[in-house]
């Protein structure tokens, strides 16, 4: 988390070609902008670029009015920055007292063709290289599984899925020289890999849980080793998940006439994967595992401003610990335990306060803990318990 006025989140999706990762951003955009969204939510999403915007805008409306998909982003490695601004709150001792004023959502599409054919030559490799370096600052990345490949594969899902993580892991070996400053391992680097099923409406009986035995059961040993290549891209590798998260993502019901846009699944999860899921993950971790000092801190880099915005500025019984003193905010390690804990009906109750006394950060931040909540519910999360 980089810490400022705005608290900053990174999210790094990885699918090979067709897998729907230019659909998805756009679905997931074009949605904020609706009339009925800015109507209703507490918060707007503003793309950080003004041309990023319409060509998203565009992409979904052609998806919405005219059932046209996106043209495919070859070889792009595009990143789109999405502001998440607060509506004002009338009362202005309210705004002030904010831990933080809006959040930034970073989100890195790394093109696909580099997981299935080589560069061709010396600048498109070290294209690859520095597309790869802008997504190190991601807490969350997304590996994408294709829907339709599954389908294709009928009875034999095995094939493609062991073809398909065969080809994230050599992808991620070719760029470790390049990465690692004299084999030295990182402390920046994504730690969560949420495995992902996308154009999960194709699939309509298969649930998240569904989808993790499949994996499981066809590519299990696959998904062991490419945890095993990404323990060696990272400083203390205990703090690292892969293979124990898993979504399903749906941008939208695809006929032969007509794109639904609205049938959408995962997508209204995915600001509260990127701001909720590494800050519960990340304390846990540090609590419960020897971490290095340096790893430490820049697990919990924003964490104790998260906290406050979460369950409020009144400070716990001071039990001290590892995590106090690496918090960098003046919090016991109680409030933080606190915010990372906060489930069930105090989490209602602190939205509900939230949206009473119109601070709507606190109130958009417990709705994103209660989606995620949600969304297990519905079987379309899993979440490691980790």
């Amino acid at each position: 988390m980089k810490l400022s006025r705005t608290l900053e989140q990174h999210i790094a999706v990885f699918g090979e070609s067709g897998s729907g990762k230019t659909v998805m951003v756009s679905s997931f955009y074009g949605a904020t902008q609706e009339p009925q969204f800015l109507q209703k939510s507490l918060f707007h999403v503003v793309a950080g670029d003004a041309g990023q915007h319409t060509q998203l805008h565009r992409n979904y409306l052609g998806m919405r009015d005219s059932a046209r998909l996106p043209a495919p982003n070859r070889f792009s490695g595009t990143s789109y920055s999405f502001s998440v601004k607060l509506k004002d709150a009338p009362d202005a001792k309210t705004m002030k007292s904010r831990p933080f004023d809006a959040l930034r959502l970073v989100w890195h599409d790394y093109p696909g063709e580099w997981f299935e054919q080589d560069v061709s030559g010396p600048e498109e490799a070290q294209h690859r290289v520095d597309t790869f370096k802008a997504l190190l600052g991601s807490d969350v990345a997304l590996l994408l599984v294709d829907a339709q490949r599954l389908l294709d594969n009928s009875g034999e899902e095995e094939r493609y899925l062991k073809s398909l993580l065969s080809n994230y892991l050599s992808g991620l070996l070719l760029l470790k020289n390049d990465l690692l400053d004299d084999g030295k391992p990182l402390v920046e680097f994504p730690r969560i890999w949420i495995m992902a099923l996308s154009k999960s409406d194709l699939m309509p009986g298969m649930d998240v849980f569904g989808f993790r035995d499949l994996l499981t059961e066809k590519a299990g040993g696959e998904m062991d080793e490419l945890r095993k290549v990404l323990a060696g891209f990272v400083a203390a590798p205990d703090a690292l998940s892969m293979g124990e998260d898993f979504m399903l993502l749906s941008s939208a019901k695809f006929d032969a006439d007509k794109i639904e846009v609205t049938k959408r699944v995962g997508l209204e999860m995915i600001l509260p994967l990127a701001a909720i899921l590494p800050f519960e993950r990340h304390v846990r971790w540090v609590r419960a595992k020897q971490i290095p000092k340096k790893v430490a801190e820049n697990l919990l880099d924003g964490a104790g401003t998260l906290a406050v915005a979460l369950i409020g500025k009144r400070v716990l019984r001071d039990t001290g610990g590892p995590v106090q003193k690496l918090v960098g905010f003046a919090l016991s390690a109680d409030v933080l335990n606190a915010a990372v804990q906060l489930a069930g009906n105090k989490l209602r109750e602190k939205n509900a306060e939230g949206l009473a006394k119109q601070d709507y950060l606190k109130a958009m931040l417990t709705r994103f803990k209660l989606d995620l909540d949600r969304g297990e519910e519905q079987k379309t999360l899993l979440r490691s318990l980790r």
